[in-house]
């Protein structure tokens, strides 16, 4: 779960400064950006090929993977408005280094880095199951192309 640390060392969030943390955490808003972009993709994607999809036997399946779609997309909105909030204390701090109290501040940052690894290990699977559905379908859909071609 911890490949998604960037971390120079073990015990930087502890030891890292203000424009540091900063600067990891624009990191991580930009990430976020990226996979609100690609969980669209998903969602497209899987509508584009519903019809293929949701055939008798693949209901259900459609069904699960869009409720983990929406389940995984809550948890980027979520984690998109906690970096934003934390952004914005680590602005404050910048200019202002006693404005919040450093031990606590900084486990909220780790806590907010261990959820966003989360994020990322469930984001990857639910992305890997998609494709790994829709792939099969455009197999299927390829081959009913190519057995049409033949038969005309």
């Amino acid at each position: 779960m911890n490949d998604y640390r960037i971390r120079p060392k073990d015990n930087f969030i502890h030891e890292a400064t203000w424009t540091q943390l900063y600067a990891l955490t624009e990191h991580w808003k930009s990430d976020m950006q990226f996979y609100k972009g690609d969980l669209n993709f998903l969602h497209h994607l899987i509508d584009k090929y519903f019809l293929y999809l949701s055939k008798k036997e693949n209901i259900d399946l459609v069904l699960e993977m869009e409720v983990n779609l929406l389940q995984v997309e809550k948890q980027c909105n979520s984690l998109v408005d906690r970096i934003n909030k934390h952004f914005h204390h680590l602005a404050e701090l910048v200019d202002d280094p006693f404005t919040y109290v450093s031990d606590k501040f900084r486990t909220e940052h780790e806590q907010l880095e261990d959820d966003l690894s989360l994020f990322v290990k469930d984001y990857r699977k639910n992305r890997k199951e998609i494709f790994t559905i829709t792939e099969h379908m455009i197999g299927g859909e390829e081959l009913i192309k190519q057995l049409n071609v033949l038969h005309k």
